[in-house]
């Protein structure tokens, strides 16, 4: 008899497989547009999304829209507790009432009631919610505070939305050069989008280097995604949370040095922990990212710009250490 273990490997060999192989799922026939901002308001697909995980396996529900879904199958856990980052199994299907079933040539599972049960292993995962250890980090106080939810004061074009929160597109009044930050986001849930078009945004470091903000729960993790630094670094792991879930960035920051006459001597550094996990090690940035205030390098110090990309993503909790 094969050992769970086997049988997983076959499962996964499989799987990837006849995923290189298969054709791509069409996309919903003329959607509706949807962006939801709250949990009480995100319809029916919005329970069933989200982390499950037991001692072995993890697994990334996504909401594609219109009763759609994506099971991604980690084994050993959930990216960043316990993924031991080997081959994801990757299966769509559609809600059929209050469960979804997921069917391939090799296994099926089957969600609901806040558990995935996987046939041929024989094992439940259950529907878990995470928090970023970050998450409501107080501020010390040598720190200088940017947005506390009592007003936009420290931002051009500061606005807050109805709940209080920051929103995206402003720019920090006050420059930085070497600082520790902590900042707190909200991605709004986008069943239909796709790709830069779901909940897309950016913080940007010195208005020079954009640290990605996108809801890219369960995908790939590129460098255009959540914890990516755009055109320059994918982050190691992507542990972005689904949306309308609050999330962490605790950023570390050494500015590119120059000499008397402005020639650059030395690049700029960036750490990056995203919800808790490093994500980007002591990164060496070699250049300005597309998309900021400063298109070169330059000696000045720098804003910050959480970038408006026409999604109402929102920020609370911001704060900066200077060095």
């Amino acid at each position: 008899m094969k050992t769970l273990t086997s049988r997983l490997l076959a499962l996964l060999l499989a799987a990837s497989v006849q995923a290189a192989d298969a054709p791509k799922p069409a996309a919903p026939k003329t959607p509706e547009p949807a962006t939801y901002l709250t949990v009480e308001t995100a319809g029916p697909d919005f329970p069933l999304q989200g982390e499950y995980a037991n001692e072995k396996f993890g697994s990334d529900i996504i909401a594609l829209g219109d009763g759609n879904f994506r099971m991604v199958l980690h084994k050993g856990g959930l990216p960043g507790s316990g993924w031991d980052g080997s081959a994801k199994v990757e299966v769509e299907a559609k809600r059929d009432g209050d469960k979804v079933i997921f069917q391939d040539k090799v296994d099926s599972a089957i969600l609901e009631n806040g558990v995935l049960t996987i046939k041929s292993l024989g094992q439940g995962l259950k529907r878990i919610v995470r928090r970023s250890p970050t998450e409501g980090l107080a501020a010390p106080k040598d720190a200088v505070i940017l947005f506390d939810g009592k007003n936009a004061d420290a931002w051009v074009n500061g606005h807050m939305d109805e709940r209080n929160f920051l929103a995206a597109g402003v720019k920090s009044k006050q420059a930085f050069k070497d600082f520790s930050m902590h900042i707190e986001f909200l991605l709004p849930f986008k069943p239909f989008g796709r790709g830069q078009g779901r909940a897309n945004s950016g913080v940007y470091v010195q208005d020079r280097y954009e640290i990605q903000v996108l809801d890219s729960f369960g995908l790939k993790g590129l460098d255009n995604e959540c914890g990516g630094i755009y055109q320059n670094s994918a982050p190691k792991v992507n542990m972005c949370f689904p949306p309308l879930q609050w999330q962490t960035y605790d950023i570390e920051f050494t500015a590119a040095k120059f000499d008397a006459d402005g020639k650059k001597t030395g690049s700029a550094f960036l750490t990056v922990k995203h919800n808790g996990v490093i994500v980007q090690d002591n990164l060496e940035l070699k250049k300005a990212t597309p998309g900021g205030g400063f298109k070169n390098e330059v000696p000045a110090p720098g804003p910050f710009q959480l970038q408006g990309h026409g999604n109402p993503v929102v920020y609370r909790n911001i704060w900066v250490v200077v060095k």
